[in-house]
């Protein structure tokens, strides 16, 4: 099948302290924050001068990717949107009309599946072409890249390069931790037609990345910047707790490598470089953190594979995979709709 332009489709952040509070009221509307933990997290990008690392990242990637559509010959326009500030996902779709797209594959700045990660951003692909009305583009998101070798060897990498920062004495009492965003108990339970896809996924991802980096130390998978209301339960343990367990188990030093995300942005800079450190200081560990993919050339060239997989007459010989995990291209409904949601 033809297309005629590639999205990215991404999550967007503030870049502006004023943007700061209508951007998370966008993020958390319907989900039952309290205004507690929604002062709190205002704060956090407080702290980074009201300016979310994702944008400019999202920039970053934009432009890579283009270059390497260009070197490859790839003739496909690259635009991009996001779920919840500008440039709006909806705003991006109408540009692309104007533009004279018909047809076009999406790129989603998750490589997971489940409700958040991946259910959702169809939700809002199918919102934006509703804004713009019945010439809007179609728009097609391309496969969840969980065990692509283009997102699992920058990752290992970058546990490598943490590792090599850590005293060799200290091997012995050294642990790999990965970590991902958690999520409400139920939305996991009902990821993927099965159930379960997001924890299953993320547990390959550990082991995959795990075995290329570090295979002869020990390692964990916990998870990191919960929200929601305190009563509902959700994926654990957390990050900051995990910590506190291994010091009284006699770990010394952590590498901590954040798999469930693309870049360095605020839940990794806050969350892990700020609160997972200092609780780390507090209980004598020494903590490196790992970096994730970014513009990594490995990274950007899976975005023009996966585009390939989808454009090309021999796409399915082309698609690079590490995992044993069942894979498709695009999810059955009601795949990763909560259980209050599905009909």
């Amino acid at each position: 099948m033809a297309y005629d332009a590639l999205v990215l489709v991404s999550f967007g952040g503030p870049e502006r302290p004023e943007d700061v509070e209508p951007f998370l009221q966008n993020v958390t509307r319907g989900r039952g924050v309290p205004p507690e933990r929604l002062a709190e997290v205002v704060q956090h990008y407080l702290h980074f001068g009201g300016v979310s690392p994702i944008n400019q990242q999202c920039r970053d990637l934009l432009a890579a990717i283009r270059a390497d559509f260009a070197e490859h010959g790839v003739d496909l326009p690259v635009y991009w949107g996001n779920r919840n500030w500008d440039p709006m996902l909806a705003d991006t779709v109408a540009r692309m009309r104007d533009d004279g797209v018909r047809r076009a594959l999406a790129f989603v700045t998750s490589a997971y599946g489940g409700y958040s990660s991946c259910r959702q951003y169809q939700e809002d692909i199918a919102a934006a072409r509703a804004a713009v009305g019945p010439d809007a583009p179609v728009i097609e998101k391309l496969r969840q890249f969980w065990d692509h070798p283009g997102f699992v060897e920058p990752h290992a990498d970058a546990v490598r390069a943490a590792l090599a920062q850590l005293d060799p004495a200290q091997r012995d009492t050294t642990r790999v931790v990965f970590t991902a965003h958690s999520v409400p108990t139920s939305m996991a339970a009902t990821a993927g037609p099965q159930g379960g896809r997001y924890t299953a996924q993320l547990a390959e991802t550990a082991r995959l990345v795990h075995a290329a980096a570090a295979p002869d130390l020990p390692y964990d998978l916990v998870w990191q910047s919960r929200s929601g209301p305190p009563q509902v339960p959700w994926l654990e343990p957390d990050i900051n707790d995990h910590l506190a367990t291994l010091a009284e188990q006699g770990v010394t030093a952590v590498v901590v490598s954040p798999i469930g995300f693309v870049s360095d942005h605020l839940e990794v800079v806050w969350d892990l470089d700020t609160e997972a450190l200092e609780t780390a200081k507090q209980l004598g560990l020494d903590f490196v953190r790992a970096g994730t993919p970014g513009t990594d050339p490995r990274f950007v060239a899976m975005v023009r594979e996966l585009v390939l997989e989808r454009t090309t007459p021999d796409g399915e010989r082309l698609r690079r995979r590490l995992g044993e995990l069942p894979m498709w291209d695009t999810c059955p409904t009601p795949c990763c709709v909560p259980p209050a949601r599905r009909p």
